[in-house]
C-alpha cells in the first residue's frame, strides 16, 4: 500500500517516535483523525485514544464519543475519554469557546499521557490545517515565526498526517471505508478558521489549482530562511544577554539603543513582546526615560533600570509565605531556607545567616517580597531606615528588591533581609536565652 509507505516514512523521517513508544491518539471522530488510527493500527504501534466530549453539540458530541469507544472496542484499543462544561470555563477564564476547547484538551492530554507513560501525544493536522495556520496568522499579523505553520514534532506532540492534504485524506478514508462523522461546526464560517477554509482557500485555487501545494513549499522556504535568520540573532542573544544573579537576564542599555526595530523584534520575539512594547522600549531607550518603567509579554517582564534592560520570567513574582513556629526548612522562589534553633551559637558573619533572638519573635513569621513604606533598624546603623532607600544605596534593581526575601515578624516588623541585613532590633545579645538561625541555600 503506497499510503502506508509514505506513513511510514514520513513518521522516520521526521522521527516522530521510536520503536516501542507508547502513543496516545487523539481521536474526535472525525474523518482526520480515525484514519489516523487506522493509519496506527496497521504498522501495529502501541497505541491508546484519548476522546473529548466537549458537550457543545448535544447528541451530536455524544454520537461522536460512541463512534470512537465502538471503534476502541472492536480492535481492541484502550479507550479514554473525558466529559468537559466548556461553555462554564469559557466564561470562568473570559476566553472564546475554541480557545477554552483548547486549553481543555491539551491540559487532559498531557495529564493522561503522564498518567499512562505514554512518550507522545499524536494529533491528526493534515497538510490543509498547516496552510491555514499560516494565512490565518497572516491576517492577524505576525513575523516570520508565524509563517513556519504546523511543526510535524513540538516537545510531546507529533502531528503524523501533515504529509496528506485534506483531499487525500477524504479519498484515503473512502477507500479504506474508514468511519467517521463530520461535525456540523466546521461548516459554519462564523469562526475565523474555517473561514479561511471554506471560503478563502477556494479563491486561491482558483487562481492556482495547486495552491496547497504551492503554499507547502513556500513554508518550506519561509522554515529555512528563518533558521537562517537564527544562525545570525542566536549568537548575537548570547553576547548582549549576560544572565543575572536572580534568574533572568541583563541588556545594556547603550547596546539595545543602537539596534534597529526589526533586529529587535528577533532579539526578543522568544518572550513574547509585541512589536508595539518593543516600539516604547526603543523609544524610551533613546529619549533616556526615567528608570524604572516596566515592559511586559504575557510570561516576562523588562525593566528600565540604570545601566541595563532586565528581563524576567512573570512567574519568579512570590507571594507571601507563613513561617510555623515548628518548620525545619522552606522554599521560596528558588531560596531554601534551613530553619535551626539553640541554646548557644557563635556569631557568624555570613550574610547569607541570620542569628536571632528567639524570644522576640511572634509566630507565624512571613517571608515576603519588598513592599512600598517598608522600613527596618539596619544592624549596626542607628536609627530607622527605608527599604527603598536602602535598596538605593547597594543599587538593587527593582527586579532584584522583588526576588529578595523578606523576613517579618508576626507584629509587622521587619526582622531580616535575607543576604543583606539584619534588623538590630532582632539581633542576639548577652541576654540571649535562645537563638533562632535562618540559613539561605
Amino acid at each position: 500500500m503506497v499510503l502506508l509507505d509514505r506513513f511510514k516514512s514520513y513518521c522516520f523521517d521526521n522521527e516522530l517516535f521510536a520503536e516501542g513508544d507508547r502513543i496516545l491518539l487523539a481521536v474526535s471522530g472525525g474523518r482526520d483523525s480515525m484514519l489516523m488510527v487506522t493509519l496506527f493500527l496497521k504498522v501495529q504501534i502501541n497505541i491508546e485514544i484519548a476522546h473529548c466530549n466537549f458537550g457543545l453539540r448535544g447528541q451530536e458530541s455524544d454520537g461522536d464519543e460512541s463512534l470512537v469507544r465502538v471503534f476502541a472496542q472492536q480492535h481492541g484499543i484502550p479507550f479514554h475519554v473525558k466529559k468537559f462544561d466548556t461553555v462554564s470555563y469559557a466564561e470562568m477564564h473570559k476566553i472564546s469557546i475554541q480557545m477554552a476547547a483548547r486549553d481543555l484538551r491539551y491540559g487532559w492530554f498531557n495529564d493522561l499521557a503522564r498518567e499512562l507513560d505514554c512518550r507522545y501525544i499524536a494529533v491528526a493536522q493534515h497538510k490543509n490545517d498547516h496552510i491555514e495556520t499560516v494565512l490565518l496568522n497572516l491576517a492577524r499579523g505576525t513575523g516570520l515565526q508565524g509563517l513556519q505553520g504546523i511543526k510535524p514534532k513540538r516537545d510531546n506532540i507529533i502531528r503524523p498526517l501533515l504529509f496528506l492534504t485534506a483531499a487525500e485524506v477524504s479519498s484515503v478514508a473512502e477507500e479504506l471505508k474508514v468511519p467517521f462523522r463530520d461535525d456540523s461546526s466546521n461548516f459554519s464560517t462564523k469562526y475565523a478558521r474555517n473561514k479561511i477554509r471554506l471560503d478563502i482557500i477556494p479563491q486561491f485555487e482558483s487562481l492556482n489549482a495547486d495552491f496547497i501545494d504551492t503554499m507547502d513549499k513556500n513554508i518550506q522556504r519561509f522554515q529555512e530562511n528563518y533558521v537562517l535568520l537564527q544562525s545570525f540573532i542566536n549568537p548575537l542573544r548570547s553576547q548582549l544577554f549576560e544572565t543575572d544573579a536572580g534568574g533572568g537576564w541583563k541588556i545594556k542599555k547603550e547596546d539595545l539603543s543602537r539596534q534597529s526595530m526589526p533586529l529587535l523584534y528577533a532579539l526578543f520575539e522568544p518572550f513574547g513582546f509585541s512589536i508595539m512594547t518593543l516600539q516604547d522600549l526603543l523609544k524610551a531607550l533613546t529619549s533616556n526615560a526615567e528608570s524604572g518603567r516596566i515592559f511586559e509579554s504575557n510570561k516576562y517582564q523588562l525593566l528600565l533600570d540604570r545601566t541595563y534592560v532586565l528581563l524576567k520570567k512573570k512567574d519568579r513574582l512570590a507571594t507571601e509565605l507563613d513561617v510555623s513556629e515548628d518548620a525545619t526548612v522552606i522554599n521560596w522562589l528558588d531560596k531554601t531556607f534551613e530553619i535551626l534553633l539553640s541554646e548557644h551559637t557563635e556569631i557568624c558573619p555570613d550574610v547569607q545567616v541570620a542569628q536571632i533572638d528567639y524570644n522576640r519573635l511572634i509566630f507565624p513569621l512571613k517571608v515576603r517580597s519588598w513592599k512600598e513604606g517598608d522600613t527596618f533598624y539596619p544592624l549596626g546603623m542607628q536609627g530607622k531606615k527605608k527599604l527603598s532607600d536602602y535598596f538605593v544605596d547597594r543599587k538593587v534593581s527593582l527586579f532584584d528588591k522583588k526576588a529578595i526575601p523578606i523576613w517579618v515578624n508576626g507584629n509587622g516588623e521587619i526582622i531580616w533581609i535575607s543576604g543583606y541585613r539584619l534588623d538590630d532590633r532582632y539581633k542576639i545579645t548577652d541576654n540571649t536565652q535562645k537563638v533562632l538561625t535562618l540559613v539561605c541555600k
